[in-house]
C-alpha cells in the first residue's frame, strides 16, 4: 500500500502495485539525467507536457529506486505496464504530481470579514 502523504504512488505491473517515490536522491538522479541544476528547473522541465518515452522510463525507474527497488532503466524499459503505454504515462505523471504538486488540497476562498 502506498502513502500519498509521503509522495508515494503505485506502478501497476501484471496486477501488482509497485511503490514509487521521488526521494531527494531520486530527484538528484533526475536533475543529472535531464541536465538541470535545480529542483525548480526540473519541475519546469516536466510542466511543458512534452515527455519522451525515455523521459517516462527515467521517471519511473527513479521512482522505483526511490521506493527501494533495485532496478536499472533498461529493465524498466522492458516492463509490461498495466494499461500499456497509457498506463506508463499515467504512472509517471501521477508520481510527478505527488512530488511537485500541492500536498494538501487548496482551501476554498474565504469571504472577507465584516
Amino acid at each position: 500500500m502506498v502513502n500519498r502523504h509521503r509522495g508515494e504512488t503505485a506502478l501497476m505491473i501484471a496486477g501488482e502495485a509497485l511503490p514509487m517515490r521521488l526521494t531527494l536522491g531520486a530527484l538528484a538522479e533526475l536533475e543529472h539525467a535531464f541536465a538541470v541544476d535545480s529542483l525548480p528547473a526540473l519541475g519546469q522541465r516536466f510542466v511543458t507536457g512534452h515527455l519522451s518515452a525515455r523521459d517516462i522510463i527515467r521517471i519511473i525507474a527513479a521512482g522505483l529506486r526511490g521506493a527501494g527497488k533495485v532496478i536499472p532503466d533498461e529493465e524498466v524499459a522492458g516492463l509490461s505496464f498495466d494499461g500499456g503505454l497509457a498506463g506508463a504515462i499515467k504512472a509517471a505523471i501521477t508520481l510527478l504530481e505527488a512530488t511537485f504538486g500541492e500536498s494538501e488540497p487548496a482551501r476554498p476562498p474565504q469571504p472577507p470579514e465584516a
